[in-house]
């Protein structure tokens, strides 16, 4: 009798379905009471009755067959909720599903047990919303658990299920990866299809998962990867990420480490924790250390206003009148690209990209690979509504109904002004972020390789001391050039060697002899 889930890997787990050692029903059986005994709170929705039934009929000939997994809430399955981890829309449940999931399902055989927490319509780095709450980091309850594929990664790292779906479109595999100790691989854009119903901008998502080990994160890709005709930026298929691990010579390949990437300031310890790591992986895979001489825009602002186009598409004619049911932050940053977002804005924001694009393509004419740190530091307060636990004077203004009151005064204000001073809010941007870096530099690490749409992976590199002493995860970040997606899992897979990471967080180990080897 299984009595706890299996804690190694989701590969391993299907070894021991064939081998006859584990039962797809005992597994989901143990997942199941985990997950109802857990104070995580990374699940939103669960179907016992539908898991119940796909384990009985698992094919464990199949990649994932018979493995209990978390569907992250932010992904379509027909009949489940469709809510978006938004009050908005707490009752609507879900008409399609979508074809990574579809094929996670059926060719992988996943058995689904239920909806991940995330971040509401995954416009921030944390693990809180309205709806579902707090979700927690399994290394240290009260922690963040990151954003916006904060509960699979909680699920996977805690120990309540193998394996989780994830999406990135600015981070949001890679940093809560990170914070929660996992490998967050984000495929080169286009690499798994987005479809049905894929929004065409801002052309920077792409879903895998937060994993316990590089073949589970390679196999994924093997089940969910290519083309689908609803989606035309899918990339063709590929020859098989899983066979293809170790296969790859990284001798003598040249590699840069930009630690704090676009400018983002470091907690203290993160750089030189980050470099020794960088300094092992060069020797042992036999990489050549360049410098390199790597500046990029602070295109952030921009990036995320023009973002929210899709947002209120989404919302539709129920915006503004929706606003109170939206976390500060969210409606926040509508009200601002409501009033900010005009064609000069637009023109900015697409020569930012530009400048971005060039920067790295000349980058990644000079190096294979950049090394930086995933996120600023390790994680935060689990209950802090932004990516900034500090603040910033914008973040203050939405804590309370008078300063929400004077910001949506003065959005309007500028708004009417920018009928006929139609640059002002450019003005306005480029001075906010001269003004206050911090308010957009979070996600800057691992949003440039969205934008640019290039490969990259989040490897666990153990622990960093904050300031309160709690020794947390932090991750290495190495970025490749489009298509380079197998390069970086054999990069991935030469730390995983040399140095094996805890394949769940040290609190959350309770269950019995697995391996990821």
């Amino acid at each position: 009798m299984t009595d706890t889930p299996w804690t190694g890997d989701a590969c391993s787990l299907v070894d021991a379905f064939r081998a006859g050692e584990r039962s797809p029903t005992e597994e989901l059986a143990a997942s199941l009471d985990a997950i109802d005994a857990s104070t995580l709170n990374c699940f939103s929705f669960l179907d016992p009755e539908r898991a119940i039934d796909a384990a009985k009929q698992a094919d464990v000939s199949r990649p994932f067959g018979g493995v209990p997994t978390g569907i992250k809430e932010l992904d379509r399955v027909k009949g489940w909720p469709n809510t978006e981890a938004s009050l908005v829309f707490a009752d609507r449940i879900a008409d399609y599903t979508q074809v990574s999931v579809e094929r996670l399902l059926d060719a992988g055989g996943a058995v689904p047990v239920g909806l991940t927490t995330a971040s509401e319509f995954g416009g921030l780095n944390v693990s809180v919303t309205r709806l579902n709450g707090v979700t927690h980091n399994p290394w240290e309850h009260g922690r963040t658990a990151g954003g916006s594929s904060g509960g699979s990664s909680a699920a996977v790292a805690g120990g309540l299920v193998a394996l989780a779906t994830g999406g990135d479109g600015g981070g949001s595999i890679r940093i809560p990866a990170a914070y929660c100790g996992l490998l967050g691989m984000k495929g080169t854009f286009g690499r798994i299809p987005r479809s049905p119903h894929a929004f065409m901008r801002p052309n920077t998502v792409v879903y895998g998962n937060p994993a316990r080990s590089v073949r589970d994160a390679a196999r994924l890709y093997d089940v969910c990867a290519g083309p689908h005709g609803a989606d035309p930026t899918s990339l063709p298929e590929h020859a098989g990420f899983e066979a293809a691990l170790g296969t790859h010579e990284l001798a003598g390949r040249k590699v840069a480490i930009v630690p704090n990437l676009g400018g983002v300031p470091l907690d203290p310890g993160v750089e030189d924790h980050l470099r020794a790591a960088a300094a092992e992986l060069i020797a042992e895979a036999g990489l050549v250390q360049v410098d390199l001489d790597l500046r990029v825009p602070n295109f952030m602002a921009h990036w995320m206003m023009g973002n929210t186009a899709t947002l209120a598409a989404d919302l539709g004619d129920l915006w503004p009148g929706c606003a109170g049911d939206l976390t500060n932050e969210v409606a926040g940053g509508l009200f601002v690209s409501q009033s900010m977002y005009n064609l000069q804005t637009a023109a900015r924001a697409e020569l930012l990209r530009i400048e971005l694009n060039e920067a790295m393509a000349a980058a990644f004419d000079e190096v294979d690979f950049i090394i930086a740190a995933t996120n600023p530091g390790p994680a935060f307060a689990a209950d802090s509504p932004t990516s900034n636990p500090e603040g910033s004077q914008f973040e203050s203004a939405l804590n309370t109904p008078a300063g929400r009151v004077a910001l949506r005064g003065v959005l309007g204000a500028t708004r009417a002004a920018a009928t006929m001073a139609t640059r002002l809010p450019t003005r306005i941007l480029d001075k906010t972020v001269e003004r206050e870096p911090d308010l957009v530099a979070m996600g800057m690490l691992t949003a440039v390789s969205n934008v640019y749409g290039n490969p990259a992976v989040s490897i666990p590199i153990g622990t960093v001391a904050d300031a309160r002493g709690s020794a947390l995860p932090v991750g290495m970040q190495v970025l490749a050039a489009h298509h380079r997606d197998s390069l970086l899992f054999d990069v991935a897979l030469s730390v995983e060697r040399e140095r094996p990471w805890p394949l769940v967080a040290a609190q959350a180990s309770t269950a019995s002899e697995p391996s990821s080897a």
